[in-house]
């Protein structure tokens, strides 16, 4: 709603397409909120990203699937999405491919590992391959002297009441999870 998926999500792009011989492509979902609904949230107006189809998954070869937290799970934005690509489940289209995950909550205590868990649900009945990044991030996944977002699961930050933005090191970790997730891609790609 206020841009910190988007930010997080243009650096895991910037990542991916460090790694020679990846293309990497930036989607968002449609809204499903009205826009009377938006205007009383103070929602500044959508990014012109493209909005994604389900059928287009088929396509792509790996997917880190960003969304913000609402009660410890996903936003039902992104959650009406997947409920739409049954299409997708029944012919196993997007199973073997692997899948991360990032995210933005509203506080620390807002559920960023309660909501990586959940959505793990939807990668497995695809028969997606769930790839955390662990802590291959190294030193950055033990910082303690500043608020940092993120968790082996996944890159993240926190927004407050939207007017804090992802700090740096958010930034750098969700850089790292883009070129971690399509390295991992492209060896699966290639033994293919």
């Amino acid at each position: 709603m206020y841009g910190h998926v988007e930010k997080l999500a243009e650096e895991i792009k910037k990542g991916a397409a460090s790694v020679e011989g990846v293309e990497a492509k930036l989607w968002q979902v449609p809204e499903t909120l009205h826009e009377e609904v938006l205007g009383k949230m103070s929602a500044p107006p959508k990014s012109d990203v493209q909005i994604i189809t389900p059928d287009e998954l088929a396509e792509a070869d790996g997917f880190v699937f960003g969304f913000p937290t609402r009660f410890g799970m996903m936003a039902a934005q992104f959650k009406a999405f997947l409920d739409a690509t049954g299409g997708l489940w029944r012919t196993q289209k997007l199973a073997g491919k692997p899948a991360g995950i990032f995210y933005s909550t509203g506080s620390q205590g807002g559920g960023q590992e309660t909501t990586a868990l959940t959505a793990i649900t939807q990668l497995v009945h695809h028969g997606m391959i769930f790839v955390p990044i662990g802590y291959t991030f190294g030193a950055g996944m033990f910082e303690m002297e500043q608020v940092k977002g993120g968790s082996p699961y996944g890159a993240g930050t926190y927004a407050g009441d939207g007017s804090r933005q992802p700090s740096e090191l958010e930034l750098k970790q969700a850089f790292h999870q883009g070129k971690y997730l399509a390295t991992i891609t492209k060896k699966l790609k290639e033994a293919a």
